[in-house]
């Protein structure tokens, strides 16, 4: 059996889960009309993080995400589009793709992260 490689598995989320630019993101975060979801770790999400995301680290989104599991978050079934977001745009692309694998639809990975984002002169909160 041949090991699918991370490309090939970036590739093929790639066509199902939109990428939203950083300004596009912009505008849906200043009016309110999306819930930015952080996928990073913890102690990623506590140095700085865009204001008022949703923290569900990759390691937990099944039991974040899951409207009847205990650590539901519940801004994620607010039934607002969801910008999912890490450190650069690849582990949440793959958090996008699981979430759509559980039947999320309205879902976007922000291109370039937060990195592409504090750079871009978005918001952070330290």
């Amino acid at each position: 059996m041949a090991i699918k490689g991370f490309q090939a598995l970036m590739a093929e989320a790639n066509t199902v889960i939109p990428a939203i630019s950083q300004d596009e993101a912009r505008a849906l975060h200043d009016s309110g009309a999306a819930v930015f979801v952080d996928v990073r770790e913890q102690n990623e999400i506590q140095q700085a993080r865009i204001p008022g995301s949703a923290p569900a680290p990759r390691g937990f989104l099944e039991f974040i995400a899951d409207p009847g599991a205990p650590n539901h978050n519940p801004a994620l079934s607010s039934g607002k589009k969801l910008v999912i977001y890490c450190g650069s745009g690849g582990r949440s692309l793959f958090a996008a793709k699981t979430l759509h694998g559980m039947g999320y639809e309205n879902l976007a990975n922000l291109t370039g992260g937060i990195q592409g984002w504090s750079q871009s002169g978005g918001p952070i909160e330290q």
